[in-house]
């Protein structure tokens, strides 16, 4: 006979598993972030959501969660991992390269922001205590889903995104001393406050400095070790024995989880398998954060939307107001510009994942009531879901506080003209190579590009090359167009090589036009539209091939190279050709027909 199962907690697992693998997908999709999508679900299938129901719907039981102890301590590993990630991106290197950004600007923005809510939250009439931890949450901001939207928006090298990266860096290495301190006052030590808290810290700082020490001492040769036997499920096994023995070693020492974790990532970060842990965890570390953010959501209580919703109205415009203003200020303090500023205020304003941390830990060791840490919670939720609306609001708005560049004085350099020169169109990749192999000949060209940030770089490494539109008829007379041998065409885009084409030919009949073409059906309409000779980018790839492959396989360079410009010549007169007989038949078609004689 089969031992019992508790059916509970399978059917709280099968619910978690379920959002991750069917309602996440489709939040992508959608083109949200699954951070929201997985609190939205845990807020929705919670105990507090739909499994409040369950009793006069019984069949809710199966897509609800019971108890939300059955997934708490696999949710737990999440924020471990969390704090172990953070670890592994602060590498000594890093924090070097970045300091003044992460020690300056980011450690005032952590200070003055928790003192301003702390203030607000001693004013509304919680203890210094409550007040501090509430202030110091409050004051971080959502390192998973802004680093998101930047990566996705490609915007992580501008100064707003490493800026923002900068800050949220801080305010990762905030989070360990935020969470002591609410370790600290939830352990309920005897005494004065202040030798509480100092023994805690002393107690705290000899057990950090023990798995420090342990782990510089074993974790570099244990990964040794177990490479060396090139077996991929023990690497696996040997990263989360690492990880979660720290985290358990941490919590034995009366500390938090997630701060063994951070010190796993910090000690690892300085070995040479760092990159080999990051893939190895890829596959964990999606589930377990996503487990922790469905838990957090399950302490969402979205009754709190009814009970207040004008103060908690009031609360969502305050937080992001007052992050937002005083990140921009101090931004600007740095040296930031006023687009700069406005968007990485307006990008950090809202909560962030670690409130849900700092203030569950708080509420769970009974610092917090659940009304304060419900509301709490429900306000970081909304400022996080506003998140992508602010990064669309600081990009349709940080333009109109753009200062006017200096134009470079680079640009202004007027072509000289000359006789009987080339003039080559587009000095990117394709243009500098056309470039040099016209110096090695000696044969003079003057070299036009229409990239405003390019051109001053490329004229001071002594190219001559001059800004401005080949499309303009007086831009190519000043290139000198009428005393031209010849124009050489090497832009990529297909409209763009076009309309130089026309503008050419209308100025000069005779003039030789060399082409950059696309691909076969590309050349055929440059040829139609009257240029020399058109070289397709395929046909080129495919003869380079070719005479790669002959040459390894033993034939005679001499041949080879024969045979190659033969083949070259044959689909130019078959694409001239083409373009001749459509040419042709355009004619014809519009050729006004005779009337018959009757």
């Amino acid at each position: 006979m089969a031992a019992p199962i508790n059916i509970d907690a399978y059917s709280d697992a099968l619910v978690v598993l379920g959002t991750a693998g069917i309602v996440i997908p489709m939040v992508r999709r959608w083109g949200l972030s699954p951070v929201l999508g997985y609190l939205a679900a845990g807020a929705l299938l919670g105990p507090l959501g739909l499994g409040s129901l369950i009793k006069a719907f019984p069949f809710l039981y199966w897509v609800t969660v019971v108890d939300a102890k059955n997934v708490a301590g696999i949710a737990e590993l999440g924020v471990v991992f969390l704090l172990f990630l953070i670890g592994m991106e602060l590498s000594y290197e890093r924090l070097k390269a970045m300091r003044r950004l992460v020690f300056g600007l980011g450690s005032l923005q952590v200070i003055l922001t928790a003192a301003v809510i702390g203030g607000i939250a001693a004013l509304a009439g919680n203890p210094p205590a409550i007040s501090i931890i509430l202030g110091a949450c409050l004051a971080l901001s959502s390192t998973a889903i802004v680093i998101e939207i930047l990566s996705n928006q490609g915007r992580l090298a501008t100064t707003a995104g490493r800026t923002s990266l900068s800050v949220l860096l801080a305010q990762d290495l905030a989070v360990i001393p935020i969470l002591l301190f609410v370790s600290i006052l939830g352990s309920g030590a005897s005494g004065s406050a202040v030798t509480s808290l100092t023994l805690a810290l002393v107690n705290a700082t000899l057990a950090v400095a023990a798995i420090v020490i342990i782990g510089r001492l074993f974790l570099r040769p244990l990964f040794r070790l177990v490479a060396s036997t090139g077996a991929n499920e023990l690497f696996v096994a040997a990263a989360l024995f690492v990880i979660i023995g720290t985290g358990v070693a941490a919590a034995m020492a009366g500390l938090p989880m997630a701060l063994g974790g951070f010190i796993a990532g910090l000690l690892l970060a300085e070995t040479e398998f760092r990159k080999a842990i990051e893939t190895t965890i890829g596959p964990f570390k999606g589930l377990l954060l996503g487990l922790f953010f469905f838990t957090v959501g399950m302490n969402i209580d979205v009754r709190e939307l009814a009970r207040e919703p004008l103060w908690l109205f009031a609360s969502v415009v305050g937080l992001i107001g007052i992050k937002s203003i005083l990140l921009t200020g101090l931004a600007r303090i740095f040296g930031l510009s006023w687009s700069a500023a406005i968007e990485t205020g307006l990008l950090l304003g809202p909560g962030g994942e670690f409130a849900f941390v700092g203030i569950g830990m708080a509420a769970t060791l009974g610092l917090i009531s659940p009304d304060v840490s419900g509301f709490m919670l429900v306000l970081t939720s909304i400022t996080m879901a506003l998140i992508p609306a602010l990064s669309l609001v600081a990009r349709r708005l940080t333009p109109k506080f753009r200062e006017p560049k200096a134009l470079d004085p680079e640009l202004t350099v007027a072509p000289s003209g000359g006789t009987g020169h080339a003039i080559v169109i587009g000095h990117g990749r394709v243009g500098q190579v056309v470039c040099s192999l016209l110096d090695r000949h000696s044969h003079h060209y003057i070299a036009v590009d229409n990239d405003a940030a390019a051109v001053p770089e490329q004229r001071r490494s002594g190219r001559e090359v001059f800004y401005g539109n080949a499309t303009d008829p007086e831009f190519l007379k000043s290139c000198g167009i009428m005393d031209a041998k010849a124009v050489i065409v090497t832009v990529a885009a297909k409209t763009e090589i076009d309309e130089i084409v026309r503008q050419i030919r209308a100025l000069r009949a005779d003039i030789v036009i060399v082409s950059r073409a696309r691909d076969a059906v590309h050349a055929r309409h440059l040829y139609a539209i009257g240029v020399t000779d058109a070289v397709p980018e395929t046909i080129e790839a495919s003869l380079q091939l070719s005479e790669a492959a002959l040459i390894g396989l033993g034939q005679a360079i001499g041949p080879i190279i024969a045979s190659i410009h033969e083949k070259r010549d044959e689909f130019r007169r078959e694409l001239q050709q083409a373009a001749t007989r459509k040419e042709a038949e355009i004619m014809h078609s519009v050729r006004p027909k005779r009337p018959r004689s009757s």
